[in-house]
C-alpha cells in the first residue's frame, strides 16, 4: 500500500523541544488521518536539529464511503428541534425517516483522495502546532518555532501539492548545513530520503545521533586512558544540537579540580553542554572535557577543543570566585539573609521554616537513632547555603554546597553529610539516606513542607502539585521504610503541626481551641496557648476559613495513606490490600507494609481466597440482618440442644483462631496471624454446607449470626476483608 512522507523543514530547533515536538506530531497526526477514517500500518516521527518528519506506511488511495444513521427529534417535538436537526444534518424533513415516533437521517458521503485529506491535515497542524514558543517572520502571519524553509509532501511517491503561507510542497530538502554539499536534493520515498540525508551528513533519528555520540565519546576517551561521565539528560541534548555528531576531547587547566566535582560538572552540563571525564586509576574528575561538534574537523578538532578549552576556563572562573567568596561570608551571615527571603506569604520566611525545621527534626533524632543537637544543628544549617553566591548562580546544588561549607567550617561530618542530603529522596529513582542525622532532618523538611501546605489549604488537584507535595509524602514514606523507622506517624504529624512533644498536653489544647471551652484534664491552659503551641505562623497569619490542626492531621495522615498505596501498587501490591491495612486505623508504615506482604502471601493460597469467600458470605448475611435491627449479643453458646457439629466446632475454632491471632499481632508475626486464620477455612466451609443460619428457632439464629460475628471479628483484627476484591 502507498507510502506517506512528510518532512517540515526550518531553521534550527531548539533541542529541549523537539522530543515534545515529535509527539505531538504523532498525536496530531494520527487524531485527524483516523477523524477522516484513515487506517494505516505503521507512523513513525523523527525529530531533529532542522527538520520533523512524518512517515506512515500501508495508507489506502482514499477514505472509505461512509453511511450512517443520525438519531434525531421525535416527530412531536417543537419545530425547531426539528429545524435545527435538518440544519445539522443538511437534509430536507422529506428526507427524513419516521420509526417509532422518532426522525432519523440517514447520510451517505463517498470518500476523498487521501491526498486531500491529508493536504488538509498538514495545513491544520502546521497552523495549530502546540509550541512552548513560536515566531513570525516576513510579512506572513504564520507562526513556528524557526521559519520555515521547505516542506516535502509525498504519497505513493508523487508530490501532495498544497501551499501554507507562501510555502509551496515539493519533493526537496537539503543535508547539513556545512558538511553537506549544499545544494537541495529532490527525494522518492523515505528510504531514498533517509539514505540521501545520511550522505549529506544528517543522522535522522534520534537514536542513531546518540549512540553515535556515545560510541565516538567513549572511543575518544579511551584512547587517552580516561572514561566518560555519562549524563542521560545531557546525552538527549547535545543529540538535539548537531546533524553530524562529532565528539572531541579537550584539556582544561587542572587547577580547576580543586573545585567540588559537582561544581565542575554542573558548569560543563548547563553553560556549555559539554561531558566531563574521570581517570579510572584515580578517584575524582580528569582535567579533561568532551564537546560534541556538528562539524568534522580537518586537524582532528585541536582549533575546536582549544577554543571550548578557554571558553570553559572563563566559566569555571566565575564558579571559582563564588567558591572563594562564599568562605569569605559563612553560615550566620546566610541565616540572617533568610529573614528577609518569604518561604510563603502564610508560612513565614525561610528563616521561620528553619526554625519549625530544626524543632521538629530534634524531636525525630531519638527515634532513628540520631544525636538530638546534631540533628537541630544540621537542620539550622540545612537552608543558608541559599543564600550563598555558588547556589544562586547554580540552583541545582542547594544542599550539596551546605555540605561543603559546612565540612569547611568545622562542623563534624553527620551534620555536613545531612546538610547535603537533607532534600533527599527527590523523586522515585534518587537514593535514600541512612545516616542517622540526615534521616531526621530529611523527614523534618519534607514534613514541615507537607503540614504547612495543608495547614493552609494549597494541596496537590488532579495533575497540578505545585509545591512537590506528593514528592515530599513519597520521600517521607521511603526514608521511614527503608530506614526501619517505627513511630506511628500522627505522632510525626502532630509534631509538625505543634513543634511539641507532648501529644496529649496538643491535643487538650486542641479541644480547647475546637470547643470553645475551659480545659478539664488539669492542664489548665487558657485558649490562648494554642497560638504558643502552633509551629510559625499557621493561624497568626491565616487568612479566611482554615482546616483546624487536628482535620490538617487527618488529611495528611489519608494523604499518605495514598501515596503508599501508589508506591506498593508500582511494587506489585493490590491497592485493595493496602485499603483494608489502614483501614484498622494504624499509622505504623514499616507494620502496615509487613501487614500488607503477609496479607498478600495469605490471600495466594487456596485458604486465603476460600476464606476471603467465606468471609463475604458471612459479611453479607450479617448486613442484611443488621438492615432489619441490632445483632444479637453476648457469648456464643456451644451446648444447644440439637446443635450441629460444624456450628460447634466453627465456634472451637473462632475463639483459637481468636487468642492465636491476639498472640501473634502482639509480636507483630503477620506470618503466623495469617496461619491462625488459615485455621478457619475448613470449619467455615463446613459450617456453610451443614448449618442454615436462618434457624426458624429463634435461639438457633441468634446463636449462629454471634458465630458469624465472632468470625468477622476475628479477621478483622487482621485487615478490612470487606474492601478485599475477590
Amino acid at each position: 500500500m502507498p507510502q506517506l512522507l512528510l518532512e517540515i523543514f526550518s531553521e534550527e530547533i531548539p533541542a529541549r523541544m523537539q522530543q515534545g515536538a515529535a509527539r505531538d506530531l504523532e498525536r496530531m497526526a494520527s487524531e485527524r488521518l483516523k477523524a477522516a477514517g484513515l487506517t494505516w500500518e505503521a507512523l513513525n516521527v523523527f525529530a531533529g536539529p532542522r527538520r520533523l518528519t512524518l512517515v506512515i506506511d500501508g495508507l489506502p488511495a482514499a477514505t472509505p464511503d461512509r453511511n450512517e444513521e443520525v438519531k434525531g427529534p421525535k416527530t412531536s417535538a417543537p419545530a425547531q428541534a426539528l429545524e435545527g436537526f435538518l440544519r445539522k444534518t443538511g437534509l430536507t424533513q422529506d428526507q427524513l425517516v419516521e420509526r417509532d415516533g422518532i426522525w432519523f437521517a440517514e447520510i451517505s458521503s463517498k470518500g476523498r483522495p487521501t491526498t486531500e485529506v491529508f493536504a488538509e491535515t498538514v495545513d491544520q497542524i502546521v497552523r495549530s502546532f502546540p509550541w512552548p514558543k513560536s515566531m513570525r517572520w516576513g510579512t506572513g502571519s504564520l507562526r513556528w518555532v524557526r521559519p520555515i524553509k521547505r516542506i516535502i509532501a509525498l504519497f505513493d511517491g508523487a508530490v501532495v501539492p498544497f501551499e501554507i503561507d507562501g510555502i509551496q510542497s515539493g519533493d526537496v530538502t537539503e543535508g547539513h548545513r556545512f558538511l553537506g554539499s549544499g545544494k537541495p536534493f529532490a527525494v522518492k520515498d523515505f528510504a531514498d530520503y533517509r539514505a540521501k540525508l545520511e550522505k549529506d551528513f544528517v543522522l535522522l533519528d534520534v537514536a542513531d545521533r546518540k549512540l553515535r555520540i556515545l560510541e565516538a565519546a567513549k572511543a575518544a576517551c579511551a584512547a587517552r586512558g580516561l572514561a566518560l561521565v555519562y549524563e542521560d539528560g545531557l546525552l538527549d541534548e547535545v543529540a538535539g544540537l548537531a546533524e553530524w555528531q562529532t565528539p572531541i576531547l579537550g584539556d582544561m587547566d587542572p587547577q580547576f579540580l580543586s573545585l567540588p566535582p559537582e561544581v565542575v560538572r554542573l558548569s560543563m552540563k548547563v553553560h556549555q553542554k559539554y561531558f566531563a571525564v574521570r581517570d579510572p586509576a584515580k578517584d575524582g574528575l580528569a582535567p579533561n572535557f568532551l564537546v560534541v561538534a556538528n562539524v568534522e574537523a580537518t586537524d582532528g578538532g585541536k582549533a575546536l577543543a582549544a577554543g571550548n578549552s578557554r571558553v570553559l576556563s572563563a566559566r569555571l572562573n566565575d564558579a571559582r570566585f563564588f567558591w572563594d567568596e562564599d568562605q569569605k561570608v559563612g553560615f550566620d551571615a546566610w541565616n540572617d539573609r533568610l529573614k528577609g527571603v518569604t518561604f510563603h506569604a502564610k508560612l513565614g520566611t525561610l528563616a521561620e521554616r528553619v526554625d519549625r525545621i530544626a524543632a521538629l527534626a530534634r524531636e525525630i533524632a531519638p527515634l532513628v537513632g540520631a544525636d538530638a543537637d546534631q540533628a537541630e544543628q544540621a537542620a539550622r544549617l540545612s537552608k543558608a547555603d541559599l543564600a550563598s553566591g555558588m547556589v544562586s548562580e547554580f540552583p541545582e546544588l542547594q544542599g550539596i554546597m551546605g555540605g561543603y561549607y559546612a565540612r569547611l567550617a568545622g562542623y563534624p561530618d553527620a551534620v555536613a553529610d545531612a546538610v547535603r542530603d537533607h532534600y533527599k529522596p527527590q523523586g522515585p529513582g534518587d537514593s535514600v539516606p541512612t545516616a542517622p542525622v540526615t534521616v531526621a532532618v530529611a523527614i523534618a523538611e519534607k514534613l514541615d513542607t507537607l503540614v504547612g501546605f495543608f495547614a493552609i489549604d494549597e494541596r496537590p488537584t488532579g495533575s497540578r502539585d505545585p509545591y512537590a507535595l506528593r514528592r515530599a509524602a513519597l520521600g517521607v514514606i521511603r526514608l521511614v521504610l527503608e530506614n526501619g523507622v517505627r513511630t506511628p506517624l500522627r505522632d510525626l504529624t502532630l509534631q509538625a503541626i505543634f513543634g511539641v512533644t507532648n501529644i496529649t498536653r496538643v491535643l487538650d489544647v486542641v479541644a480547647q481551641f475546637e470547643d470553645g471551652g475551659t480545659s478539664t484534664s488539669g492542664v489548665g491552659a487558657p485558649v490562648e496557648l494554642l497560638a504558643d503551641a502552633v509551629v510559625g505562623l499557621y493561624l497568626a497569619n491565616a487568612e479566611g476559613d482554615l482546616p483546624s490542626p487536628r482535620q490538617v492531621s487527618a488529611d495528611v495522615l489519608a494523604f499518605f495513606a495514598d501515596r503508599l498505596t501508589v508506591l506498593l501498587r508500582d511494587q506489585g501490591q493490590r491497592h485493595d490490600l493496602v485499603a483494608a491495612v489502614f483501614a484498622l486505623g494504624d499509622d505504623d508504615l514499616v507494620r502496615i507494609v509487613r501487614r500488607v506482604e503477609a496479607l498478600a502471601a495469605f490471600l495466594a493460597t487456596d485458604d486465603g481466597a476460600n476464606l476471603l469467600a467465606g468471609y463475604k458470605r458471612a459479611s453479607n448475611i450479617l448486613k442484611a440482618e443488621e438492615k432489619k435491627g441490632p445483632l444479637p449479643e453476648g457469648a456464643v453458646a456451644t451446648g444447644l440442644a440439637n446443635q450441629p457439629a460444624e456450628e460447634t466446632a466453627l465456634a472451637f475454632a473462632a475463639a483459637a483462631a481468636a487468642t492465636a491471632v491476639d498472640a501473634a499481632l502482639e509480636t507483630e508475626d503477620f506470618a503466623a496471624a495469617m496461619t491462625a486464620l488459615a485455621a478457619l477455612r475448613g470449619p467455615v466451609d463446613a459450617f456453610f454446607t451443614a448449618v442454615m443460619v436462618n434457624s426458624d428457632v429463634a435461639e438457633e439464629r441468634d446463636n449462629r449470626l454471634k458465630l458469624l460475628g465472632q468470625v468477622r471479628d476475628v479477621m478483622g483484627r487482621v485487615a478490612d476483608f470487606g474492601q478485599i476484591a475477590g
